[in-house]
């Protein structure tokens, strides 16, 4: 399928680099490569390739891992690899309805959207103005702002008239959250905790645990890359270690 004006789309180039741009007829204004011919573009289909100045280009609609990679960044993101087990573990998909405490930069919303909508949702609780701001040009850059609602204030004691499938929590203390948003979670809904703290993982089992919570999990992800070369295959000397505990769990009546 070709193109469209409006959408979101970057060119590649050979070493991998990737130029950002909002497609539209015309002349465009490349951030670090300068004026291209929207037009031309557009009737491109994805993954198809361009030349400019000698140089070859392919231009992409990007995934979610590319949105991700893209965002104008404040806050510590939830990284791609935890927001996946996060989707998966929560069993996300289109038309449910998730709340969500904590913005930052609205990497974790940004896929959370990709997976409920055109006819899921996700509300926000979000205690700092300018950390939900970041996040809503963020949104609004990927084409997702339609499909996300933000709370202004602090989630612990906060009752709110919405039932959620799923109920993620993003903040250092999620339990104290707990006892507001519990009724918002739909009987048998899916809770999960992305947590910086081993201290407060534990703190928050034991309350889900109290609270009558089944299917309590505790987790960390962990992700290497394998470096594949011409003659040798091995695994790369870096990798993305901890970067956060998450605590999954489905609520019962």
């Amino acid at each position: 399928m070709s193109f469209k004006e409006g959408e979101f789309v970057y060119l590649q180039d050979d070493k991998g680099k990737k130029h950002w741009f909002q497609l539209a007829p015309g002349m465009l204004k490349v951030a670090s490569l300068g004026t291209v011919d929207g037009s031309r573009l557009m009737g491109l289909h994805d993954g198809g390739a361009v030349a400019y100045a000698g140089r070859e280009f392919h231009i992409f609609r990007p995934g979610t891992v590319d949105l991700v990679s893209s965002l104008d960044r404040g806050a510590q993101i939830v990284t791609t690899k935890d927001a996946a087990v996060i989707i998966m573990h929560c069993d996300l998909k289109d038309g449910d309805m998730v709340l969500e405490v904590g913005a930052g930069s609205g990497a974790l919303t940004l896929a959370m959207i990709r997976a409920v909508a055109p006819n899921g949702r996700v509300l926000t609780v979000e205690l700092r103005p300018e950390f939900a701001d970041r996040a809503r040009k963020n949104l609004r850059r990927a084409g997702l702002e339609d499909y996300w609602d933000c709370h202004i204030g602090d989630a612990r004691g906060l009752g709110l008239d919405f039932e959620a499938d799923a109920l993620v929590m993003d903040m250092p203390e999620p339990w104290l959250a707990l006892e507001g948003l519990h009724a918002s979670l739909r009987p048998g809904g899916r809770f999960c905790a992305y947590i910086p703290n081993i201290n407060q993982m534990e703190a928050t089992v034991n309350a889900l645990r109290e609270r009558g919570y089944r299917d309590v999990l505790a987790m960390e992800t962990l992700q290497r890359q394998m470096e594949v070369h011409p003659g040798g295959v091995r695994p790369s000397f870096e990798m993305l270690g901890h970067t956060g505990y998450t605590v999954f769990a489905r609520k019962t009546v």
